[in-house]
């Protein structure tokens, strides 16, 4: 991986090593947003976009405006809860390897989030719940050195407030707007001062912070953090830095609040239906003023733009993907990805020599692990020697670049307590395993024929299934994963290859 971003700067950007010149980078992160949570169309069949039912629901003109001037990816991967994707966005390593494998909680790091027993196992006692080890070569730090002003806000999640994983600025950001240790806001209202503490006394573990001026204000959460971050691209700006703008939204993520500018555009909704949708919108709506900032202050031509999704839908069903957010499925892990420059000029400097197509589809699998090599490689940027890494650089994906192949492969660990419990994943190709701990179960499907996941061929394809079934738990032992343990010995308890 290290060998392959050096070639990068060397090979497919020669101005930007020659000048120091780099482009700015905007990583737009949605929390809890699906392939179906838009109006933009995610699922293709035979080489076509299908739209389904929610495509026509809600209102995202500016996603839309985003892929038509850039590269939509239909096979983008998160893990299925939050903190795991977030710390993974930062090290460019797999949960299992940096071991922070479920949500941490915001306040205290004695609290496991994750604990849950069965009959014959328990989840394991050493998992990372102090959240994020910074100790590690981290995106925001590296390109801190190499000259960038790094921009956080919105949603951190990168550790409880009693650990300094708590405060992004701990992380390499120059700047942190309303980032803490919890996964969501106590309100999205600043009359409420977006504190949980209106509807439930005296409960500010969810407070977000350092939004002090909009306490009391009618202005919505997502408002004010996109105002915010609209200030610090300035002052990045203004200050003649490149900058790296990681725009990390609370929205769409619960308390399931109205956002009433939009309430008007959804007549036929009510209750948490509406607020969704709104939240939705309100989210799409920080997408464009973002960009209509960035072309006001003469920047957009400079700026590249990832829009990105935590884990798959909260609210509902990931449809047409199996199940939602926290699944062993599709729809736990499929996101949204796309790519563009804020202003796409093929006559510019930057994009001659990082040219992104304009309304176009790749097929590749992209995963969150893949994102902090990808960035370093856009920005020129080599991480530290001896750096460990899990994903890979897929920025020719990104170009359009027809013989970019990636392994296709990702693999999941979650032996904690969710909806779901204990599981394990693997993607080889178009092949999926999971084993299910607790029932000491496994499943099989072809994603490529069935991507949807309604056929387990496991008991038809055994001789696939303890292939791939090898395959992960020898990603597992490679990356010191921390298995499930047995109540009555106490030890690590591994994928049951004698299930298959």
């Amino acid at each position: 991986m290290i060998k392959y971003i050096a070639l990068f700067c060397v090979c497919c950007l020669p101005a930007l090593c020659e000048t120091q010149k780099r482009p700015n980078i905007l990583f737009f992160l949605v929390d809890d947003m699906g392939v179906g949570d838009t109006s933009v169309p995610f699922l293709y069949e035979n080489g076509n976009p299908k739209r389904i039912p929610t495509n026509d629901l809600y209102r995202t003109p500016n996603m839309e405006k985003l892929a038509k001037n850039g590269r939509l990816f239909t096979q983008a991967y998160s893990y299925s809860v939050c903190s795991p994707t977030r710390i993974s966005l930062m090290t460019g390593q797999t949960a299992p390897r940096h071991g922070v494998t479920t949500w941490t909680h915001p306040k205290k790091s004695s609290v496991d989030t994750g604990r849950v027993q069965t009959k014959t196992i328990k989840s394991p006692g050493d998992w990372t719940i102090r959240g994020l080890d910074l100790s590690l070569p981290l995106l925001p730090r590296i390109l801190k050195k190499a000259g960038y002003k790094t921009l956080f806000a919105g949603k951190a999640h990168f550790g409880p407030d009693d650990t300094p994983a708590g405060n992004p600025l701990n992380l390499g950001f120059d700047v942190n707007i309303a980032g803490y240790g919890g996964g969501g806001p106590g309100a999205y209202h600043g009359k409420h001062d977006f504190s949980a503490a209106w509807r439930s006394k005296n409960n500010h573990t969810w407070d977000v912070p350092g939004l002090e001026e909009y306490h009391g204000k009618d202005v919505f959460l997502t408002e004010a953090i996109t105002l915010e971050m609209k200030e610090a691209i300035t002052d990045a700006i203004h200050k003649n830095k490149p900058f790296f703008s990681y725009m990390s939204h609370y929205a769409v993520h619960a308390p399931y609040e109205v956002d009433d500018r939009f309430k008007k555009n959804y007549p036929q909704l009510k209750g948490h239906a509406l607020a969704f949708a709104t939240l939705v919108e309100g989210m799409d709506k920080s997408l464009g003023d973002l960009v209509r900032h960035l072309e006001k202050s003469g920047v957009a031509e400079e700026t590249l733009i990832i829009f990105f999704s935590d884990n798959g839908s909260t609210f509902h069903t990931n449809a047409p993907y199996r199940d939602k957010k926290g699944a062993r499925y599709e729809g736990g892990l499929r996101v949204p990805l796309i790519v563009s420059w804020a202003k796409p000029n093929s006559q510019n400097p930057l994009q001659r020599e990082f040219s992104v197509p304009t309304r176009s589809v790749d097929h590749t699998v992209v995963t969150c692990v893949d994102m902090m090599p990808t960035i370093l490689g856009i920005a020129g940027v080599k991480p530290p020697k001896d750096t460990i890494l899990d994903g890979v650089d897929v920025s020719p994906a990104f170009l359009g670049d027809s013989t970019f192949k990636t392994n296709s492969t990702f693999t999941t660990h979650f032996p904690h307590k969710h909806r779901n419990t204990l599981f394990s994943t693997h993607r080889e190709g178009a092949w999926k395993i999971i084993y299910n701990y607790g029932s000491e179960s496994w499943e099989l499907y072809d994603l490529g024929s069935d991507p949807f996941e309604k056929k387990n061929l496991i008991s038809e394809k055994p001789e696939i299934g303890r292939k791939i079934a090898e395959k992960l738990i020898q990603v597992l032992d490679e990356q010191n994963a921390d298995y499930p343990l047995g109540l009555k010995t106490n030890k690590p308890v591994k994928p049951d290859l004698s299930k298959i």
